[in-house]
């Protein structure tokens, strides 16, 4: 009898995962949409990036479009981490101390992590938010909704009077943020082909950094207006991009894994047919059949829908995996070698130099992610890249550490601040991207948006402690570490470093169907990469989902 449970069970996935596709495909028989789903993702494993590219034009470009959100959350992270440095918005919201430097205004240590955290408290909750908002109303008009808020929220930070309304308004910007940073990465995987999918993912990223090259541009032409509208023209330029963005999102297609989650089957393929050309090599309804396959695998291995499930099971394993890679972000030393304005203030360099150094550095930002798009990506795995991206990095804050101690010498100061934009670069190479594309892929299909909002939020909870830490590191009116700062940081990436060895897995070149069976069959990280599965086999299928029951 037992020796009959694989089958079994088997033959019960099989009949669940018929049932829901042939009620999309009436016309067609049960075995020939299994044979397609399969056959669909045969195609897919084969076909090469600019194959992916040709074909579905239109799946690039609603991602990109998407992915644009992101823009203004880049912008604002950077707008007010060097504001803290800016001479008309320190003597708004700062206090004058007459004996440092001999005499200026700057805010203080409480005030600098008070705001520079606000928005990042905003966009926790809007990140949980979003993971019931796209359950209830789906992607498209959750993302509509949250670029109208946008545009009121915005209209507190331009007309604040004193700090504390600053710092609410950063806050309630936070809230639609934080749904644009975990919608983005998601709406790329579920709409583009395996071969597109780490790019327009980690896409996501290069909008953080186009964000921030705009503000860069912007402070830098405004540095030494002495009037208010030397901040407040910042502010203002946020609301272009809801105009921008409003007009051409109303026309975008839903996501289909979503339409098939709730049973629109019809809306699912009518969405992948907006997705790609006539002449593609994959036919909609075969991609359909495969969507649906995955999903009520998934189903079967007795994936949830909330955020509870994302901690059972092996969804627990993704779940991590997802969170540290995004938390890595913060702990590789972004807050202090990226946006490192203040810095170059503390180790004597003038507000020009600053500023040429900033505009300098999110160019070496956008540069480094071409590079690891064309250089890197093709050709290495997820895994691979950070690793030696990470181990870089903690190299190089440990340099800036050691060179502390003779920053008396203006050459060594300046050598610091290259060091930071080496960091930048090596960043945007590797953890930039990865930290992006991972938690897109990682999580099952069914909890993908959560889990990337799980990520998302495990970012900003990290990135909330360092940027209550950072102000006390480099503040001349608190520790005035300086460079030392280099020294804490570097052992956080250095505790990544390690972290990553262990447990991150290569997903390159992974259908989601093969990752699902590779996390219920507990591969370990390091054998991911050489593991050869067959979600279509009916003994392995059977296996994993006994498992998964037991």
């Amino acid at each position: 009898m037992a020796s009959d449970l694989p089958a079994q069970t088997s033959k019960a996935v099989q009949h669940s995962q018929l049932e829901a596709i042939a009620s999309a495909n009436e016309k067609m028989g049960e075995a020939q949409v299994i044979e397609q789903a399969k056959e669909a993702t045969e195609i897919e494993h084969t076909l090469s990036v600019m194959e992916c590219v040709k074909s579905y034009p239109m799946a690039i470009f609603w991602s990109i479009m998407v992915s644009m959100c992101v823009v203004m959350e880049g912008y604002d992270v950077s707008l007010i981490g060097n504001f803290f440095a800016y001479p008309t918005f320190a003597k708004k919201y700062g206090n004058y101390y007459p004996d440092i430097d001999g005499g200026t205004y700057t805010l203080t240590a409480p005030w600098q992590s008070g705001i520079g955290n606000a928005s990042g408290v905003g966009a926790f909750f809007g990140v949980m938010l979003n993971g019931w908002l796209v359950d209830w109303f789906g992607q498209k008009r959750t993302l509509l909704g949250s670029l109208i808020a946008l545009t009121a929220f915005v209209f507190i930070t331009f007309f604040a009077p004193n700090i504390g309304t600053l710092t609410a308004g950063e806050v309630l910007c936070g809230l639609p943020w934080g749904v644009f940073a975990s919608a983005a990465p998601a709406y790329a995987s579920e709409v583009l082909p395996l071969q597109l999918r780490i790019y327009l993912t980690s896409y996501t990223n290069m909008c953080f950094i186009i964000g921030q090259l705009i503000a860069a541009g912007v402070l830098k032409g405004l540095v030494n207006n002495p009037t208010e509208w030397g901040y407040k023209i910042p502010f203002a330029v946020q609301w272009v991009w809801p105009a921008f963005l409003i007009p051409i999102l109303i026309f975008a297609p839903e996501s289909p894994w979503h339409l098939v989650r709730k049973g629109r089957f019809d809306e699912a393929e009518h969405s992948l047919r907006r997705l790609q050309r006539k002449s593609a090599p994959i036919n909609p309804k075969a991609t359909l059949a495969a969507i649906i396959y995955t999903d009520n695998l998934e189903k079967e291995l007795t994936v949830g829908t909330h955020y509870r499930d994302c901690f059972k099971g092996t969804e627990l394993r993704r779940t991590e995996i997802a969170c540290f890679i995004f938390a890595a972000q913060v702990l590789s030393g972004g807050n202090f070698a990226y946006n490192s304005t203040y810095f170059f203030k503390q180790i004597g360099l003038d507000s020009n130099t600053t500023y040429k150094l900033s505009v300098g550095g999110t160019g070496m930002a956008l540069v480094g992610t071409l590079i690891s798009w064309f250089a890197l990506m093709p050709y290495f795995g997820r895994r691979t890249i950070y690793l030696w991206g990470m181990a870089t990095m903690c190299t190089i804050l440990m340099l800036i550490g050691i060179l502390n101690v003779h920053t008396s010498k203006h050459s060594f100061g300046m050598t610091q601040a290259v060091l930071t934009l080496v960091w930048t670069f090596v960043f945007q190479l590797s953890v930039g991207q990865i930290g992006w594309g991972v938690p897109a892929e990682v999580g099952s299909t069914r909890l993908r948006q959560k889990t990337v909002c799980l990520a998302r939020n495990a970012y900003y909870i990290v990135g909330v402690v360092a940027n209550a830490l950072e102000p006390y590191f480099m503040n001349p009116t608190q520790w005035n570490l300086k460079g030392y700062t280099g020294f804490v940081w570097g052992g956080t990436a250095f505790v990544m470093l390690v972290w990553g060895f262990f447990r991150l897995p290569e997903t390159k070149g992974r259908s989601f169907d093969e990752l699902d069976v590779l996390f219920a069959k507990k591969v370990s990280a390091r054998k991911f990469k050489s593991t050869v599965v067959d979600a279509f086999d009916e003994s392995e299928t059977a296996e994993i989902v006994r498992n998964a029951r037991e």
